[in-house]
């Protein structure tokens, strides 16, 4: 028998136990050895669990007890875990961990011991949840140039985006729906600003290009500026509007690596991911574009995918995989105001939709305006082609000097 521990028993700490207890005999199967919980570390007190006896205060338990050979680590957030992380894995113990915080920012750092100790840091759960997407990248797709990744990363904001885009409620109506139902923290700031597909990204950012890309490096926008009139004018152009994690290598080798909202058409794979779903696109050189969907969080979603990482961390005792990145700076992210793409604009002004049009056409390249039934009448909305933002950012300069009131401004995705 193979001794585990598990550092955290929140909804995917019970969960991780729940599925390791409920799977014992085919997991078993599986790995050709039984994999029993040694040690459930919680500060809390759960007089009523049937694995009462397992429970433990101190991480100096499992640290100093030779028999723990795996380490799930569901605590969240990066300290203590990244001390306790560290700790672990230099004392000769594979960790795994669904804690995106911790890959995203300290990664690099602990491959790096894990590589030194020949043990495994293993972190499936980190980004889909129960969608298998790092196995995939560094196995199944492993023959592929990887030319670009975009998803929908974070379902909490599709949610929201999806009740807008359906039942046309407002972004706050959606957001309220989304607290009391769970989805969304009472403080939701981590969805919906963006920082929770931002740390997902730069995992699959690093894992796929080598090199650790820090979160900090990523541009990120939120939806919190996304409007009923946006959503409206997205529908009239033929998509809809989607929070998107993006990164793709770009000709001079930098990474253009953003997550904000994009127009989508509405025959992309992505358009019709909806509600707490994600999906994630690569774009491979052989493959062509191949679509992971699924459920990016919750309990038995996201510990299978933490119990799956213990059960090839089990198989893999005393050898390790090869899923490995180097560290990373900011050279290797292509600055956001030197990227380029197109973008959709809405704007009013008392000069009339006319003088908005034909200022518009003298500032931004190949104007193509959007046209929908109930618009008002000083207002317009339009797309551009291609320009790199920080000439975008001039254009909407000139056009408000003009008397243009730019009220909403999104890139569009070819996706």
């Amino acid at each position: 028998m193979v001794q585990a521990a598990v550092m955290g028993y929140g909804v995917v700490g019970s969960g991780v136990v729940e599925v390791l207890m409920e799977h014992k005999e085919s997991i078993a199967r599986r790995t050709k050895d039984e994999i029993g919980i040694k040690y459930i570390l919680d500060i809390r007190d759960f007089p009523d669990s049937p694995f009462q006896d397992k429970f433990t205060k101190s991480f100096e338990d499992i640290l100093n007890d030779d028999e723990v050979k795996v380490v799930a680590e569901v605590m969240g957030g990066v300290h203590p875990a990244y001390d306790f992380t560290r700790k672990l894995l230099e004392s000769g113990k594979s960790v795994v961990t669904s804690n995106k915080e911790l890959v995203a920012t300290k990664g690099a750092e602990l491959l790096k011991i894990a590589k030194e100790h020949n043990v495994n840091y293993l972190f499936e759960a980190s980004v889909g949840g129960g969608i298998p997407i790092i196995r995939p990248l560094s196995q199944c797709l492993a023959a592929n140039e990887v030319i670009e990744i975009a998803g929908i990363l974070n379902g909490t904001t599709n949610f929201i985006l999806t009740k807008m885009i359906r039942e046309s409620m407002s972004f706050e109506e959606a957001l309220a729906m989304a607290q009391r139902l769970g989805y969304a923290e009472r403080n939701p700031a981590a969805d919906i600003e963006g920082h929770d597909a931002g740390r997902k990204i730069s995992i699959l950012a690093s894992l796929v290009y080598g090199k650790h890309v820090y979160p900090q490096y990523v541009h990120t926008q939120g939806i919190t500026k996304i409007s009923l009139e946006d959503v409206n004018y997205a529908s009239a152009w033929g998509g809809v509007i989607k929070l998107i994690g993006q990164v793709k290598k770009l000709e001079d080798g930098t990474l253009d690596i953003t997550v904000e909202p994009m127009l989508i058409a509405k025959d992309s794979q992505l358009a019709n991911v909806d509600d707490v779903f994600n999906g994630i696109l690569v774009r491979g050189d052989s493959t062509g574009d191949v679509v992971f969907y699924g459920k990016g969080a919750g309990k038995l979603p996201t510990a299978s995918a933490v119990v799956a990482d213990i059960m090839d961390c089990v198989k893999h005792l005393g050898k390790r995989k090869y899923l490995d990145w180097a560290d990373g700076d900011e050279s290797i992210v292509k600055p956001y105001d030197e990227t380029v793409f197109p973008v959709y604009i809405r704007a009013a002004g008392k000069k009339g939709k006319k003088a908005l049009y034909e200022k518009a056409c003298e500032l931004f390249a190949d104007v193509k305006e959007i046209v929908r039934s109930g618009s008002a009448e000083n207002e317009l909305a339009f797309t551009t082609g291609d320009m790199k933002v920080a000439d975008t950012e001039k254009a909407v300069a000139a056009f408000e000097s003009f008397g243009a009131d730019v009220l909403s401004k999104i890139r569009i995705a070819d996706l």
